[in-house]
């Protein structure tokens, strides 16, 4: 039994959820989600809750497929509801982002500036050194987010580069701070 496909899933007042075919529409205040649906995931609608069945509950990969949708259902709800946001700082001397329209241009120490679209969906604002993307689904957002980090990872010895808000980098000794030590 997946713990998590089990739940019935409730559905707030302001989310109109809609089951056409193979495919899940939810629509809220911030917009509109569709997911499709596997063949062996069954879903219904009872009483402002959605229910989540599967065929063979007791085999491995209908029982994966139960709590995904679970946990699929469940974002796009808070999605359209609330949002999702992701902050990343951008760290090192002259480094520095601005945002012309959906694009943001990154400026992170190569002999180039890198312009970065911003697909539909996604929001861009930046503060300072801090970069704050906002959507309706966190798939995307996050997926945008690793993309923007990827451009310039943080580097174990000084830090800089682009980082999640929060995280923490392990900083390594350098080649004086080893020979210092030995």
């Amino acid at each position: 039994m997946s713990r998590i496909g089990k739940k019935p899933i409730i559905i707030p007042d302001d989310i109109k959820v809609e089951i056409k075919e193979n495919e899940l529409v939810i629509k809220g205040p911030k917009g509109e989600l569709k997911q499709k649906i596997h063949p062996l995931v069954r879903i219904e609608l009872k009483d402002k809750k959605i229910l989540i069945t599967v065929s063979e509950p007791k085999e491995k990969k209908q029982k994966a497929l139960w709590g995904l949708f679970g946990s699929l259902i469940k974002n796009m709800i808070k999605g359209v509801r609330e949002g999702y946001e992701k902050k990343l700082e951008v760290i090192g001397v002259g480094y520095k982002v601005n945002l012309q329209g959906n694009k943001l241009i990154l400026n992170l120490g190569f002999s180039h500036p890198i312009d970065f679209p911003l697909p539909s969906g996604i929001t861009g604002a930046v503060d300072k050194n801090i970069i704050i993307l906002t959507g309706i689904d966190k798939q995307q957002v996050g997926e945008i987010a690793a993309q923007i980090r990827r451009l310039r990872k943080p580097e174990p010895y000084k830090g800089k580069g682009i980082r999640y808000a929060g995280e923490i980098i392990r900083k390594k000794a350098g080649k004086t701070a080893a020979k210092a030590a030995g």
